[in-house]
């Protein structure tokens, strides 16, 4: 925390005096709460909402990862349907997390992200039972809907509730969600295999989480609605006597390159997701093993998720973690390619830490704008645009696998993508800002 104050104290010194004199657009609404700081049962409530709904916003994919041959088989799946399957999240993510913003601002962020839970809960409960692959990707869609919100939202939930703690919170958002990304990969197999080995209530089961984690919001949705009146009222004066007009993001280059390599960065990590397992059980790995080997990768962003970002924080360009994370993910493809059941644990490692550009594009939107919007304006572009970029990938990889009968071209897909994230990631990684290139311009 005192590496992040002291850069804090920089940036405003660095700012011009008009700048440095003129509060940020979120200033209003911090006070407001920070005057009415939380009671401690509320507080505690919060802290377990934000746990519970991380550890729900990735099993409905990972843990359908480690099944996906089971429910190819037991819905008549084609390779090409499969595909479309792995794309269906990055879709939900760009189309419904759009939406988040306006929902919340007319319901309060709590109350939408207690929806987002049921709405996962209501989706994975359904959607092993709802027969054929019509309802399958329905009932999906509606589990994604609610991960697409909750995930927007929650550096709201704790911008508002923990202003002063934003470093440490996200800290343990992300460490949570990297642990609810493995968690399903690891045991879900086993899990399915205690049930009887019917792939429908292992794929069930992770519902249970998403109902846990609707509790803790269902009494902090009023309680949020009236603070998000305080805030809006708070806020309407200073908007009232005129603010900066919004960036013109389009025409940033950088803004572009980020969206970009957070698009190829997307791609890769829902082609894992999607399909790692079942390269590896056609490798003749066992289907246990290959959800731990899917896990192990998942979880190499628990810890790297924490160190990543505090390097890149450091660098004036982040270009050189950009070309290191692609090495390893060159890396592991060749591995996969050439003997992908021999050294199955070393690619996962390797692919592990190549998936850990994630944290990385997180880090770089927040260095490549100089204020609170220009921030919020260019994750909404860099990661709408990005998910839009990301959804073709896993149907393209689907489509490959069944026409050319072996995961050869895939795997080479895979590694092709790989060049250009390395590539506009370099460029993004440059030291400035998309208010400059959007003023230059």
């Amino acid at each position: 925390m005192a590496s992040e104050e002291t850069r804090a104290v920089d940036t405003r010194t660095a700012m011009s005096p008009t700048e440095r004199d003129t509060p940020p657009a979120m200033d209003a609404t911090e006070t407001t709460l920070e005057k009415g700081t939380p009671r401690t049962w509320a507080t505690r409530l919060v802290v377990a909402g934000i746990v519970l709904s991380a550890v729900n916003l990735r099993p409905a994919i990972t843990s359908l990862g480690a099944l996906l041959e089971e429910v190819r088989d037991g819905l008549g799946m084609s390779g090409s349907v499969a595909g479309l399957l792995t794309s269906v999240p990055p879709l939900c993510f760009a189309v419904f997390g759009v939406m988040a913003p306006r929902l919340a601002r007319r319901f309060g962020p709590a109350a939408v992200v207690c929806a987002g839970m049921a709405a996962i809960f209501t989706g994975l409960l359904i959607r092993p039972y709802a027969g054929g692959t019509a309802g399958f990707l329905a009932a999906s869609a509606l589990a994604l809907m609610g991960i697409a919100v909750s995930n927007v939202l929650m550096p709201v939930i704790v911008k508002r509730w923990f202003p002063d703690r934003v470093g440490s919170m996200t800290g343990l958002y992300s460490m949570v969600l990297a642990l609810g990304t493995a968690l399903p990969a690891a045991v879900t197999v086993p899990l399915t295999h205690a049930m009887g080995g019917n792939w429908k209530p292992g794929l069930a089961v992770w519902a249970v989480l998403a109902a846990a984690a609707v509790v803790p919001w269902i009494p902090l949705v009023r309680k949020d609605r009236r603070e998000s009146a305080s805030a809006a009222r708070s806020a309407s004066a200073p908007a009232a006597a005129g603010e900066q007009p919004p960036l013109r993001i389009a025409r940033s280059r950088t803004a572009w390159a980020l969206a970009v390599f957070f698009g190829l960065q997307a791609t890769a990590a829902y082609i894992t997701m999607g399909w790692m397992p079942q390269i590896f059980r056609d490798a003749g790995v066992s289907a246990g093993t290959a959800g731990l080997l899917l896990a192990v990768t998942m979880v190499m962003g628990v810890p790297l998720a924490f160190v990543i970002p505090r390097i890149a924080a450091r660098l004036p360009h982040q270009g050189p973690i950009v070309l290191v994370l692609g090495g390893c993910g060159l890396a592991g493809y060749a591995g996969l390619y050439l003997a992908p059941a021999a050294g199955a644990w070393a690619w996962a490692l390797l692919l592990g830490v190549a998936n850990c550009a994630f944290p990385l594009a997180l880090t770089m939107v927040g260095m490549r704008a100089r204020s609170g919007p220009g921030v919020a304006q260019l994750s909404a572009f860099a990661q709408s645009t990005g998910y839009l970029i990301s959804i073709p990938g896993p149907l393209l990889v689907g489509v490959l696998y069944q026409h050319s009968g072996g995961w050869g071209l895939p795997i080479a897909l895979m590694a092709a993508l790989m060049l250009p994230q390395m590539v506009v990631g370099f460029l993004a990684g440059r030291n400035r800002t998309v208010e400059e290139e959007a003023a230059a311009r």
